[in-house]
């Protein structure tokens, strides 16, 4: 009895790990979409310094999760849960890079003005971070209906995607700087986009988790 108390304490303790990493990831995301928004490179810097902090959370779920699996045989039902730990941290370790990446474009920004002041790409920010956190409650929650819901959430990151490639095709001209400029915004567009479909994987493997029936839900 005293193994199982341990086991489900230890497992709950996992899943505290997974959330405090996605708040930190979430962060992350802001920050990086803030730094590109007002061209802030130490901000940009400070950014990419954090990501070891999110490299450091994933080694240890990933240790914490083979030791749950390795000392304490779990039940088919537990095993799911301990492999979608495994497969968020690595989604979440993901996001985190993608916005590195959004950090590592202000920088090459730096020294220049905006084309225009970005609008759609802070939405796009705030949209893809409450789809994280959607997604992670799906997993503590074991809900099926909320990570279901992330399908049509990514569809609407999908169009404002789609705005903000035209409004960039529409702004180009003879300028070459202006158009590389514009083209490092509409992969900044790109990478959160990739976010929103790491989170929609955290509420397919939710729902895998839950029913044993897998559902593609970035169609």
């Amino acid at each position: 009895m005293d193994n199982r108390v341990n086991f489900h304490q230890s497992l709950d303790n996992l899943q505290q790990d997974l959330l405090t990493m996605g708040i930190q990831v979430e962060h992350l995301i802001h920050q990086a979409v803030e730094s590109l928004s007002k061209l802030d490179e130490n901000l940009a810097i400070q950014t990419i310094k954090q990501d070891d902090a999110i490299d450091e959370m994933t080694a240890k779920i990933e240790e914490d999760s083979m030791r749950l699996i390795a000392l304490q045989q779990p039940m088919a039902s537990d095993l799911r849960v301990i492999s979608m730990a495994l497969k968020i941290a690595t989604d979440l370790e993901r996001i985190a890079d993608h916005a590195v990446d959004i950090a590592k474009i202000t920088i090459r920004l730096n020294g220049q003005e905006l084309v225009k002041p970005l609008e759609d790409i802070p939405r796009m920010a705030q949209m893809t971070q409450a789809m994280l956190r959607e997604s992670l409650l799906a997993y503590t929650e074991r809900n099926v209906h909320r990570a279901a819901s992330l399908a049509e959430k990514d569809d609407e990151i999908d169009k404002l995607y789609g705005v903000v490639v035209n409004d960039v095709i529409a702004l180009m001209g003879d300028d070459l700087a202006r158009n590389r400029q514009l083209s490092q915004l509409m992969l900044a567009a790109h990478f959160l986009e990739r976010v929103a479909d790491h989170s929609t994987n955290i509420g397919e493997g939710v729902i895998f988790m839950v029913t044993g029936k897998r559902k593609d839900l970035n169609v």
